[in-house]
């Protein structure tokens, strides 16, 4: 697919999304929110496809949503009267909302690699990952009360089950940077890595693993995930022994078995 703001390719199992605006610190711009949804998608559904791993061009991860985004909203409203424009306002905000949910809509486990700013909207984004790198470097910062608005698409909302809420209260209510380390200490972060080169090479050595493993397994255990994130633990048991009962006898299990018994590493089709 030919894209604008973002650039996507595949290399043996892994899809890889590059955000590609270095020069404006990769902010996402209209082009960007259309694009994303569609890159999902397409890994979503390519079974050759396992994992998705997704990090910026040039200095930064990205500085959030483009500041031009939000101020053609005014003309996008204007002449419109109060009723109108709330409508208007609204569905433009659920439109980046379903941008974002596209990546946990993705069926393959979505890893963010994080280097330079991650800033507003990249928080938001970073949050619907599956898993979170970063390279020493890094810095965050949930920027919304700054520009006089609510985090909407979705910090405030994934952000405190990784996290505890108190500290989500902290750095959504000052919008202060903080580091890569403390991303780490909070929970935030899964590993934080010396440099780009280096995050970059661990983890698509981390994906490679996750490639190696039956993808029709992987994919369940998203779901799971997910399930389990909204729902009690006695609901999401019971999810799991229904999904479980038409999974348990594919053919995936007998190759794992074979090569647990054989010591040998087993080869899963897509």
């Amino acid at each position: 697919m030919s894209f604008q703001s973002i650039s996507t390719e595949v290399k043996g199992n892994i899809g890889i999304l590059k955000f590609n605006r270095p020069e404006k610190a990769n902010a996402m711009d209209s082009h960007f929110w259309q694009e994303l949804p569609q890159a999902m998608q397409a890994f979503s559904e390519n079974p050759q496809v396992r994992v998705v791993v997704l990090y910026g061009e040039g200095k930064n991860f990205s500085a959030g949503i483009d500041l031009t985004m939000l101020m053609s909203l005014k003309q996008m409203i204007s002449g419109l009267d109060i009723g109108r424009a709330a409508e208007k306002i609204q569905q433009f905000i659920q439109n980046l909302q379903a941008s974002i949910n596209a990546i946990e809509k993705c069926s393959k486990p979505v890893i963010a690699c994080l280097h330079g700013a991650c800033i507003g909207g990249a928080v938001d984004l970073i949050c619907a990952c599956d898993m979170r790198f970063a390279s020493q470097e890094a810095y965050f910062c949930i920027k919304e009360v700054d520009m006089g608005i609510i985090a909407d698409l979705g910090t405030l909302q994934r952000l405190p089950k990784l996290i505890p809420a108190g500290l989500v209260a902290e750095l959504a209510y000052t919008a202060r940077n903080f580091t890569a380390q403390e991303a780490l200490q909070m929970g935030m972060l899964n590993k934080v890595y010396e440099n780009k080169e280096s995050l970059l090479q661990e983890v698509e050595g981390i994906a490679l693993q996750i490639a190696e493993k039956s993808p029709l397994v992987v994919r369940g255990i998203k779901k799971a995930l997910l399930h389990s994130r909204e729902h009690t633990v006695q609901e999401s048991l019971a999810f799991i022994s229904y999904w479980n009962a038409s999974q348990l006898m594919s053919k995936d299990v007998e190759i794992a078995l074979m090569a647990q018994m054989q010591k040998q590493k087993p080869t899963f089709e897509n």
